[in-house]
């Protein structure tokens, strides 16, 4: 293991292997521009990662813990490496020992792999006061996944929430994941959208009729809109009762950095009515692989159903890029219909996706005394901001 430029990286990526990894767009080079605050690291495996030679790559982040020296590592759904290969030790030791040298005193990952998956019917029909998502026994378990958790525990990781020896919990109901757990994801492969269309259910087939005779248009837009954007995804944020806490600057610094790594790789779209804005969604592509990463729409008009406009005519230009599904990023692990969170799965589960457990995220300290003992004056810290 060794630095690697950000060409080299994005090489990589491009090249046949990278992309069978699936990397997101988390680990792409961009986004170390993106994230204010964090030393970036680009790091690659391989027989000569100097000369680009490379078997996998990894964007790590360095955090400094205020008033010291040593820093939290974080590789946000990384790193990109083949996760099936049983010697898991080839890849996390010299990882770990980079990160050491470069004064880490702790790190966090995201294995890709799956772990559990639930269709949309076998959802829908558990439904119910209290229930939640791991109470669902109908699912898909991932075999990789379960080895792949098997292996990091073996090695001293624990999964981020989970109590247990120097882990740190995240109370009730939660994951102390910085990035969902719970992804939602409509399958396109080997579909045609005559058949995505069957797949929505009734009431989004008529709600995107409603707004196509409604006259909703929907346009890729620019750079130049997203304060309009941001000024929708304010209301939306005080409509449904949660706050993202981010400012214009973080969506304009996101969408020049992706654009300018890639043209395209972060995508505006506007739906409007009458000639205004009322709903906006962002969409992020890496390769193959699409992702739609916020929405916002106005308070009213809402009749009109621009989302759902919006989110039809987005599924369709993932197909057309032969995107493998659709991610439509996080969900909440309630299935109580009376939670305030449980709309934004229930609007998801309308398309006939699935919702995906990913394996979380994975602490642990670096070795040594002074590094434990940091490490548990950081989950403090943490708790009590």
């Amino acid at each position: 293991m060794a630095p690697v430029t950000a060409a080299q990286y994005r090489a990589f990526l491009a090249s046949r292997a990278g992309d069978a990894l699936g990397a997101g767009f988390l680990q792409c080079p961009s986004w170390a521009h993106v994230k204010q605050q964090w030393r970036p690291l680009l790091l690659g495996w391989g027989p000569d990662p100097a000369a680009g030679l490379l078997h996998g790559v990894a964007l790590a982040l360095l955090r400094q813990f205020p008033g010291t020296r040593k820093h939290f590592a974080y590789l946000p759904e990384g790193p990109v490496v083949d996760w099936s290969d049983p010697d898991v030790d080839a890849w996390l030791t010299p990882l770990l020992e980079h990160l050491r040298q470069a004064g880490a005193f702790a790190v966090r990952i995201g294995p890709s792999p799956a772990h559990r998956r639930w269709s949309a019917p076998s959802l829908k029909a558990r439904t119910g006061p209290g229930a939640r998502l791991g109470d669902v026994l109908d699912c898909e378990v991932d075999p990789l996944g379960t080895a792949v958790a098997e292996r990091l525990r073996a090695r001293g990781w624990h999964r981020c929430g989970e109590t247990g020896p120097g882990s740190r919990s995240a109370g009730a109901g939660g994951d102390g994941d910085a990035q969902p757990r719970h992804v939602f994801r409509l399958p396109l492969a080997g579909r045609t959208p005559e058949q995505l269309w069957a797949g929505l259910n009734q009431e989004w087939r008529r709600n995107v009729r409603r707004a196509q005779k409604s006259g909703v248009e929907v346009v890729v837009g620019s750079a130049a809109e997203l304060p309009e954007f941001h000024r929708l995804l304010g209301l939306t944020e005080r409509r449904d009762g949660f706050r993202l806490g981010r400012g214009l600057d973080y969506y304009e610094r996101q969408y020049a950095a992706l654009n300018a790594e890639e043209p395209g790789r972060m995508r505006l779209y506007l739906a409007r009515h009458a000639g205004e804005v009322l709903a906006a969604h962002t969409l992020v592509t890496v390769g193959r692989r699409v992702w739609y990463q916020t929405g916002a729409s106005a308070d009213h008009r809402r009749e009109v159903r621009p989302s759902h406009a919006l989110q039809w005519r987005m599924i369709l230009d993932a197909h057309a890029l032969g995107a493998g599904a659709y991610d439509m990023r996080g969900v909440p692990a309630t299935l109580d219909p009376e939670e305030r969170s449980f709309g934004l799965l229930r609007w998801k589960l309308g398309t006939g996706g699935e919702v995906v457990e990913t394996l979380g995220e994975w602490e642990r300290p670096l070795p040594g005394t002074a590094n434990h003992a940091l490490y548990r004056a950081f989950q403090t810290y943490l708790a009590r901001r």
